[in-house]
Formats: C-alpha cells, structure tokens, sequence
C-alpha cells in the first residue's frame, strides 16, 4: 500500500485544494500528447507528479520538477 507524504515548493506547503488536507499518494503521471502516441512514442512524453490527497481522493498535477516530497513518520497520522 501506498506510504502518505508531505509536498512543498520551496517554502509553500501543498494543501488540497478541495479539502485542505497535507497527505498525498504521490506517482508519476505521463502528460501523453496525440502525435506522439500515434507514432509510437508515448514513453517520450513529459512527466508530472500526482498527488492525490489522502483524505478526499482529489488529484494535483505538478510538472513543477522543484516539488519536494516528505515521507511522513507512523505517528504523525
């Protein structure tokens, strides 16, 4: 199962813009574009990370490549 983290940018904590929860389940997200999956060449495709909020299920998508990901400790849920 998929371990919560913590977001920032910079010094700006990531809330939930739905319901203002700071967990997320983070994966990598292609940003596939039409031409390029037609010719085969969908694994070129940009990249962003997912964050999908603990709480609610709502998914961020940042192709910000700054975002800094926190694991959180067992105690801090």
């Amino acid at each position: 199962m998929a371990k919560p983290v913590r977001a920032a940018i910079g010094d700006v904590w990531v809330t939930c813009v739905f319901c203002k929860g700071d967990l997320f389940r983070d994966r990598e997200v292609k940003l596939n574009s039409t031409g390029m999956e037609l010719f085969k060449f969908g694994w070129a495709n940009e990249s962003a990370t997912g964050l999908i909020c603990w709480n609610c299920g709502y998914v961020h998508l940042f192709a910000n490549t700054d975002i800094e990901l926190y694991k959180v400790k067992k105690g801090e849920i």
